[in-house]
C-alpha cells in the first residue's frame, strides 16, 4: 500500500480518486513528468520540474504552487512512501468541468504525485541488448501536438509500442513524415558511427529533449566522444557500429537489432557500456536530497 498526493492531501493508493469529469481523463488535457530517485536523492529534479512547468505553460495551465513548493511536496511524498529508490510521476491536469471541450471553462488544476517502482526491461536485456522495429505509426508533427510538451495524450506512443509487440520486438522506433529517425516510443535514440561519432536526432524532427538524453550528451562530451545532433535515416541506424536508447525509466539500454538487421556485432558495444556505467555512477552520487 502506497501514499499518493492529490490536491493538498496525502491519501492511501486505494483511496486515491479523481472525478470522472477531470479533463486529464476526458481529453488527455494535462502534463506529466517521469522522475527517478536513487539512494535517497531525486536525480535531475530541477530539470524535470522546469520541464513540467514549461509544458504546463505551453498549454495554458497555471500550476497552483511554486516550483520550490512542488519539489518539497514531491520529496515529502517519497518520504511518506519510505522509499530511497523510486519512480515518481507528477501529473497536472486542467481540472474538473463538464463534457464540453472548452479548456477555459475548467476549474482549478488537479495536481497528483505518484511514487512507486518501475522496471521497463529485465537485467538480461541490459546485458544482451534489445530489438526494435520501425513503426508505421509516425511521430506526431511538432506543429500539431508538439512532443516537447509531455502531455497526458500518449496514444501516438502506445500505438507504436503495440506495433512492436505484435512484431515480436521489444521497442518501436518512430520516423517522421520525411522518413528520418526521431526517437523510440518513450525513449530517445543514439547511434555510434564508424567515424567515431555519437549522433542523436535533433529535437526539431519531433524528438523530446530528454533529460537523460542531455545527461548522456554531457557524459560523452566529458569523455572526449564527439556528439552531434543530426538527422539520420533507417539506413544509418542499420549500419551503425552501436546504438542505444535513453530515458528516465529505461536509463541507458543497448539496441542491437532493428527491423531484423543486426547492429554492429549484435552485442552491447564498448561506448554503450562506458556510458551506461558512467550514467549509473552519476545517478548514485547526485540529486536533490529527500532525507
Amino acid at each position: 500500500m502506497g501514499i499518493v498526493y492529490i490536491n493538498g492531501e496525502f491519501v492511501p493508493t486505494e483511496s486515491a480518486k479523481i472525478s470522472v469529469y477531470d479533463r486529464g481523463l476526458l481529453y488527455g488535457d494535462g502534463v506529466f513528468e517521469g522522475i527517478r530517485a536513487y539512494n535517497g536523492r531525486v536525480f535531475k529534479l530541477d530539470e524535470h520540474i522546469d520541464r513540467l512547468y514549461e509544458s504546463a505553460h505551453s498549454i495554458l495551465i497555471k500550476i497552483p504552487m511554486s516550483k520550490e513548493e512542488f519539489k518539497e511536496t514531491l520529496a515529502e511524498t517519497i518520504r511518506r512512501n519510505n522509499l530511497r529508490d523510486a519512480y515518481i510521476r507528477p501529473i497536472v491536469t486542467r481540472g474538473v468541468k463538464g463534457l464540453g471541450i472548452n479548456p477555459w471553462d475548467a476549474m482549478s488544476p488537479t495536481v497528483i504525485i505518484i511514487v512507486d517502482k518501475i522496471t521497463l526491461y529485465s537485467s538480461k536485456m541490459y546485458e544482451e541488448g534489445i530489438s526494435a522495429v520501425c513503426a508505421s505509426t509516425i511521430r506526431n508533427n511538432p506543429n500539431a501536438c508538439n512532443p516537447q510538451i509531455k502531455s497526458l495524450n500518449y496514444l501516438n506512443s502506445a500505438m507504436a509500442k503495440y506495433e512492436a509487440y505484435l512484431a515480436g520486438a521489444d521497442e518501436a522506433i518512430f520516423l517522421n513524415p520525411q522518413g528520418y529517425v526521431v526517437e523510440a516510443a518513450v525513449d530517445n535514440i543514439f547511434i555510434y558511427t564508424k567515424q567515431g561519432e555519437l549522433i542523436t536526432p535533433p529535437t526539431y524532427l519531433g524528438a523530446l529533449r530528454g533529460i537523460t538524453r542531455d545527461t548522456v550528451i554531457e557524459i560523452a562530451t566529458a569523455k572526449g566522444i564527439p556528439v552531434r545532433e543530426e538527422p539520420f535515416t533507417r539506413h544509418d541506424l542499420y549500419n551503425a557500429v552501436e546504438s542505444f536508447l535513453t530515458g528516465t525509466a529505461a536509463e541507458v539500454i543497448p539496441l542491437v537489432k532493428v527491423d531484423g538487421r543486426i547492429i554492429g556485432d549484435g552485442r552491447p558495444g564498448k561506448i554503450t557500456k562506458e556510458i551506461m556505467m558512467a550514467y549509473k555512477e552519476l545517478t548514485q552520487n547526485s540529486g536533490y536530497p529527500v532525507y
